[in-house]
């Protein structure tokens, strides 16, 4: 029973972590976009297709 309590609690802080760190980044990238869009203009739609062409354009500057 002890045991069984121990492997939950550290897979509890385990998840704790993890939540902690996802939130953190969602909330960085978040204010990225809202200051890429108020002062550049430039909105998520754009950057989202900014990063679906970036692989073609790593291979592009290979060639």
């Amino acid at each position: 029973m002890i045991i069984a309590l121990i492997v939950a609690w550290l897979i509890f802080t385990i998840l704790i972590k993890v939540v902690k760190t996802t939130v953190k980044t969602a909330l960085i990238i978040a204010a990225i976009v809202v200051l890429l869009q108020v002062g550049y203009g430039i909105g998520p739609q754009d950057i989202l297709n900014y990063v679906m062409q970036l692989p073609q354009n790593l291979l592009q500057m290979r060639k």
